[in-house]
């Protein structure tokens, strides 16, 4: 107990960090989770195309590879650099990837979301002239996401914890870096590990309830 109280500012600071990654990559994972779906139901095959390729290659690579190709690949060798802060410049690459993988994870949910849509609502906005767009954003989509609010929930807790692999991307300032630097300093301590368990508890808890208590209360009654 003594190692966790010593060394806690450390590791707060270095949970921050997770808490970062976390914003940055729900927030653009949506988004990106978005236009994806739309792709994949798009009546053009080629944009139907591209939607399920990326998701299929992407779902199906380990993280830490997409971790690494926006280290190594993207900002060393293709030369993206988004500051030039070494820190700085490995966080923002570490949310890239964090979020074009949980993206996929977000468009699949959203799709299962949108083939709960019954289909004759869809036939009916093109029957009153409203465009693919229009039916999509307007009708589908807003239904969709009240049917996998749950589902959303379970993929932004599993996005939450994909933030301890950080150092894959060559971004050492999380939580998880931060407890192996203490580790290598003062040996395994069993209160460390656990004080880290209870602060990636205490954020994912109240998410799988929020979003189960919010999915309840919003269910599109059919």
């Amino acid at each position: 107990m003594d190692e966790l109280i010593k060394y806690a500012p450390e590791l707060a600071l270095g949970f921050l960090e997770n808490v970062k990654l976390s914003i940055v990559g729900a927030v653009a994972s949506v988004i990106l989770g978005t236009i994806l779906v739309a792709m994949r139901v798009s009546p053009t095959p080629v944009l139907r195309a591209a939607g399920t390729f990326y998701v299929n290659v992407v779902r199906n690579t380990p993280l830490t590879l997409v971790l690494a190709f926006s280290a190594l690949g993207l900002s060393d060798t293709l030369g993206l650099v988004f500051s030039d802060q070494p820190t700085t410049n490995s966080f923002w690459l570490v949310a890239m990837g964090l979020s074009a993988y949980t993206a996929a994870f977000v468009c699949e949910a959203l799709r299962a979301g949108v083939n709960t849509v019954p289909l004759g609502q869809a036939e009916a906005a093109r029957a009153i002239g409203l465009t693919f767009m229009q039916s999509l954003t307007m009708i589908i989509l807003p239904q969709a996401f009240r049917s996998v609010i749950a589902p959303l929930g379970s993929v932004m807790i599993a996005m939450i914890k994909n933030t301890t692999v950080a150092t894959a991307g060559g971004f050492l300032l999380d939580a998880a870096a931060t407890m192996k630097e203490v580790f290598d300093t003062t040996g395994a301590s069993i209160p460390i590990f656990l004080g880290i368990v209870v602060a990636f508890m205490a954020l994912t808890m109240p998410i799988g309830f929020f979003t189960g208590w919010l999915s309840r209360r919003l269910a599109v009654v059919r």
